[in-house]
């Protein structure tokens, strides 16, 4: 998984350099690790601006996510997922967000939403929006790679389409 990750950070860092855009991001389950893999990359501060790590509802709150959508939808939703990445790009002023918002595990799971549920919300300044859940099995560690590898991918494919110029 490491080499297909070096792969789409390298690919990620020379489409957003190219299109002079600014990445940010919004973590929850995935603890901030989307935002460590980015900054292991020499070079990214000239692509990715920062991030939050909203684990608890509290600061998802605090960032922007409307109490009403947590109450009504669950943390895990993709309505809070969309008011994250918003929220985020709003007050990061950046081009691009993506938020992560999922159930890592062991614990935590429903039958409605089972350990790694895991829903992605892409927002940018130009007006794209896309939304993802997806399921992954295995160990928290494992939910948490993937729903970066799952994160990175949605990021890349949404940037490709951008016309900057």
């Amino acid at each position: 998984m490491l080499i297909n990750l070096d792969k789409k950070l390298n690919s990620l860092s020379k489409i957003l350099v190219e299109k002079n855009l600014k990445l940010s991001v919004c973590e929850s389950c995935t603890g901030g690790l989307l935002s460590k893999i980015c900054t292991d990359y020499s070079g990214s501060s000239l692509w990715f601006a920062g991030s939050y790590v909203t684990y608890s509802n509290e600061l998802k709150q605090i960032i922007g996510v409307k109490t009403e959508t947590l109450q009504k939808y669950g943390a895990v939703s993709k309505n809070v997922a969309m008011e994250m990445s918003l929220a985020t790009l709003k007050s990061t002023k950046t081009d691009i967000c993506l938020s992560i918002t999922g159930i890592a595990g062991p614990n935590g799971g429903t039958h409605e939403k089972p350990v790694g549920t895991v829903y992605f919300s892409y927002t940018d300044k130009y007006g794209h929006k896309a939304h993802e859940k997806c399921f992954f099995r295995g160990s928290r560690n494992t939910v948490r790679n993937l729903a970066v590898e799952k994160g990175m991918q949605i990021i890349l494919d949404c940037v490709r389409e951008i016309k900057t110029q």
